[in-house]
């Protein structure tokens, strides 16, 4: 085990497709099928955190005298690539595409429905 190495954590971006305030469906995991808001983009970890997903249950003791203690629930981030953006009008996942107006602007529009997102 001499030559065994760690791996190592880029710390460079990932360019991501999802916003913070974009409407997004898991399509892998425990909580498949379930939508929600972004809330938090990770572009270093490429990761996302989306509202109602993926909760996670942390006991927390007390920390003064007379206090009690209390259970938190929180949304843990999941993987860029187990969400796809999800059009609420349509009611269907999509994948996106950059498209480029006449005036010179980038759009990002979704590849199914064709509806323009920002």
């Amino acid at each position: 085990m001499a030559n065994a190495s760690q791996k190592t954590k880029s710390s460079s971006r990932i360019k991501m497709r999802i916003r913070k305030g974009d409407t997004v469906q898991v399509i892998h995991g425990k909580d498949k099928g379930k939508t929600g808001e972004v809330l938090r983009t990770m572009p270093i970890d490429n990761r996302v955190i989306v509202q109602g997903v993926n909760i996670r249950t942390r006991h927390v003791k007390p920390t003064q005298e007379g206090e009690s203690g209390r259970i938190v629930t929180e949304e843990a981030a999941l993987h860029a690539s187990n969400v796809m953006l999800y059009s609420s009008s349509k009611k269907v996942a999509s994948r996106v595409e950059w498209v480029t107006e006449k005036d010179g602007t980038k759009k990002r529009r979704l590849k199914k429905t064709g509806e323009v997102i920002d």
